[in-house]
């Protein structure tokens, strides 16, 4: 599973990008300048995106300098090592944690809260990789080096720590696993009702109570169908010819 993250991408395309996401994705958005002036998730990528540049043509000190400078005025935290695709969005943003090995593809959102973190000390990929797509809703928690497939929506406060497939919708403490009823596709409008979480958990316990319900229900009439028979002193004859055990 690849995302469609290009490097080789001018920053300044890049950033035009970011711009639009914005606008298309926030209802509150009244105009390009507003978003421009006052949106601190823009600023964190606009920043990102030099940082980065830096980052990949040595000048590492100073793209983490960059990147401190930008989690300052932004509240948003993101190591100039990582790799962030296309039309990127981070709405509201306080609180966002994305680490040096993390990869985002395109058209991805994310909101305030999250983290894409590692879970290792070893060297190498230790973060996780988003996919396309993909909306990864508020105080969600992504550890360790996994892949959350292309369009799929990760809960509000949902902990994920192994790998998702394409199209699914992740919920919970760890996170659960629930492949779509109807597919998102990439022509389809931004999924962000990173609020709507299937309470699975709960459908269980109900399935429970009912099944218990139904074996209590199956018991008594079990108990009330048996024939209570009686033996006759004198001939030993049964009242019943037939009953059940």
């Amino acid at each position: 599973m690849e995302t469609s993250f290009d490097q080789k991408r001018p920053i300044f395309a890049e950033m035009g990008n970011d711009l639009r996401s914005a606008l298309v994705r926030d209802p509150a958005a009244r105009s390009t300048f507003e978003v421009m002036m006052l949106y601190p998730g823009l600023h964190a990528i606009w920043l990102h995106r030099i940082n980065h540049w830096l980052w990949n043509h040595g000048v590492k000190l100073f793209a983490r300098w960059g990147s401190q400078l930008a989690r300052g005025l932004t509240g948003i935290e993101i190591h100039p090592g990582a790799q962030i695709g296309s039309g990127f969005f981070i709405d509201h943003g306080m609180g966002v944690v994305i680490g040096e090995t993390a990869i985002v593809g395109d058209e991805v959102t994310i909101y305030h809260g999250v983290t894409l973190g590692g879970t290792s000390l070893e060297k190498g990929k230790r973060h996780p990789t988003i996919d396309d797509r993909v909306t990864i809703g508020a105080g969600a928690k992504i550890l360790g080096n996994i892949i959350i497939g292309a369009d799929s929506r990760i809960g509000a406060n949902a902990v994920v720590v192994k790998s998702v497939p394409n199209n699914s919708v992740v919920v919970g403490v760890p996170g659960q696993i629930i492949r779509r009823t109807h597919p998102h596709l990439a022509t389809d409008a931004p999924d962000l009702n990173h609020s709507m979480l299937p309470d699975i958990f709960g459908v269980s316990i109900k399935d429970l109570i009912e099944r218990v319900e139904q074996l209590e229900s199956g018991i008594k009439t079990h108990e009330d169908g048996k024939h209570h028979v009686h033996v006759h002193a004198d001939d030993l004859s049964w009242d019943e010819i037939e009953f059940s055990i």
